[in-house]
């Protein structure tokens, strides 16, 4: 009789093993799914697209935006060459893509769409021979401190400031050709990017920039010098529509950091 009892005790401790073992496996495929097919969560770990995103800003990028590629999937697991169900996307869009050649991801703004000529003149923005709208927008004031998990120290327009002090960049309003209008920062005029050659986007390829023009590594910095350079339709993840949560402390446990006035913000 205690054999039996053990023997069914064993039973049933095997089972409710097995139980939570494919509880987990099922729960694990859903996400998985979920994740490649629609949103993908993401950090903002730099200050590149400041003011729109913050360090610390998380939100999920809209997969079904421009369709899929081998890198809508973890670990670019996905058999798809090219695209499918691939729509392109606008300008202005906020867009996370793979870096052709560093196998990490990006999150930028895309300015030049195939075809299009672009050029920096003096820290302002050509497209197609004509220059780009800009309007003041006052300043962009935040604490020169450490930010987020890696303590990264933000460049200020008003350096040397101390550690505590208020960091400043003049901002700007900068309207595209179809109407969308985003902020950008200036830290310091005469930077290496504040004028570049023409560049001609190619077919299939799309020009990225970040709003944070002097802090951004972007498609002005061309590959065969480490940088961006043009990036192909098969390397779109997918567009950033709203930001979910935001903190900006070293530690999402740190309360005392988060942003509530960001959470559910749109994406502009």
């Amino acid at each position: 009789m205690a054999d039996s009892t053990l023997r069914k005790k064993g039973g049933e401790k095997k089972e409710g093993i097995w139980e939570t073992v494919k509880t987990i496996f099922w729960a694990l495929l859903i996400a998985g799914v979920f994740r490649t097919l629609f949103f993908q969560p993401f950090w903002i770990p730099s200050g590149s697209m400041k003011d729109t995103l913050l360090i610390g800003d998380f939100l999920f990028v809209n997969k079904m935006a421009y369709g899929y590629s081998a890198v809508s999937c973890p670990f670019s697991l996905c058999p798809i060459s090219e695209r499918i169900m691939g729509r392109d996307p606008e300008r202005g869009d906020v867009v996370v893509f793979r870096h052709p050649t560093r196998n990490v991801d990006f999150i930028k703004r895309v300015i030049g769409l195939p075809g299009d000529t672009i050029q920096m003149r003096g820290g302002k923005l050509w497209l197609n021979g004509e220059e780009v709208q800009t309007d003041p927008a006052g300043d962009f004031v935040e604490i020169k401190e450490q930010q987020g998990p890696q303590g990264l120290v933000p460049r200020c327009s008003n350096d040397p400031v101390a550690e505590g002090g208020e960091c400043v960049k003049p901002r700007s309003t900068e309207t595209l050709p179809n109407g969308v209008s985003h902020d950008v920062l200036n830290i310091v005029d005469g930077w290496v990017a504040d004028d570049t050659p023409t560049f001609t986007v190619p077919e299939g390829q799309y020009f990225f920039m970040g709003d944070n023009r002097d802090n951004s590594e972007d498609s002005r910095f061309p590959q065969e010098v480490g940088g961006l350079g043009f990036v192909p339709a098969k390397y779109l993840i997918g567009r950033a529509d709203r930001i979910m949560f935001s903190s900006a402390g070293r530690s999402l446990l740190y309360f005392w950091t988060w942003r509530p006035d960001r959470f559910f913000k749109a994406v502009e």
